[in-house]
């Protein structure tokens, strides 16, 4: 009960996963890779996105995780699958979750999808809102420019707004009453994407419902953390440990300020 979550993702977008698991779940240890140094995945090869995180899950891995949660939405994708098949714990991918969270929310049953090239080419979203409502309605749209600038921790300029504002240009016409940020790094700018599609869109982030699903999934199997001492989390990135320990810092806030963190900078593949 005592053993971690292990959370991935291809660099700081996951961390919007991370403080709704914090939130929900406050005495479970996090194990945090983002692998900033191979950021973006969106616009790479499948095959390189699943190689990218079996090496990851190996890595981590060796810290015996009872749980892993692929929080990148490209990953999830095309490697979830993968990665069930060569573990003996529970995998938790974020679109499943993100498309009940927007079945849920919908009253036209017109939903919108935005994400990283990779994961609006693989139709994921689609496929997962037509499993649960055959008739749902989906516009999807690429947004690669997304990612940088999260990476970049450009949250709030104006060269932010002006890039979402562009970018969103032909979803704003279309009649969809809910957008899922379909990329765990896009509600890092959900002040500009809301600012943009107007008060009639309600944005659904899969953070919250994921971290539902982990909770229901540690439940179940009896191994909720049981323990009142404070969690050591431990968080890696493969790239510019400065920026990333600054962006994961202003993100979490108070949640990361109440419990010891180690950071860390593994060598991982090539």
């Amino acid at each position: 009960m005592q053993q971690a979550i292990a959370v991935l993702d291809s660099g700081v977008g996951g961390l919007t996963v991370v403080r709704e698991v914090m939130r929900q779940l406050p005495r479970e240890k996090i194990l945090y890779f983002g692998d900033t140094a191979r950021t973006p995945y969106g616009p790479r090869p499948a095959e390189e996105i699943v190689r990218f995180t079996r090496e990851i899950v190996d890595y981590l891995t060796q810290f015996q995780p009872k749980m892993i949660v692929i929080a990148c939405n490209t990953a999830t994708a095309v490697a979830l699958e993968d990665i069930r098949s060569r573990v003996r714990i529970p995998v938790v991918g974020v679109i499943n979750p993100g498309a009940r969270a927007a079945i849920g929310r919908t009253k036209s049953g017109k939903i919108g999808v935005i994400g990283t090239e990779g994961t609006i080419k693989s139709g994921a979203y689609e496929q997962a809102l037509r499993r649960l409502s055959p008739h749902i309605e989906v516009v999807s749209k690429a947004c690669p420019h997304f990612v940088t600038l999260v990476e970049d921790g450009n949250f709030r300029s104006v060269e932010t707004y002006e890039t979402v504002n562009s970018s969103l240009l032909s979803l704003r016409a279309s009649p969809i009453d809910c957008l899922i940020l379909g990329c765990t790094h896009y509600p890092f700018l959900s002040d500009s994407i809301s600012e943009v599609m107007g008060p009639r869109v309600s944005l659904i982030s899969s953070a919250e419902e994921t971290a539902r699903e982990i909770s229901t999934i540690l439940h179940e199997s009896n191994q909720l953390a049981g323990n009142d001492e404070s969690p050591i989390h431990q968080f890696f990135c493969s790239g510019d440990s400065r920026k990333f320990q600054f962006i994961a810092q202003e993100w979490l806030g108070e949640q990361i300020r109440l419990t010891p963190v180690v950071w860390q900078v593994p060598h991982i593949g090539a």
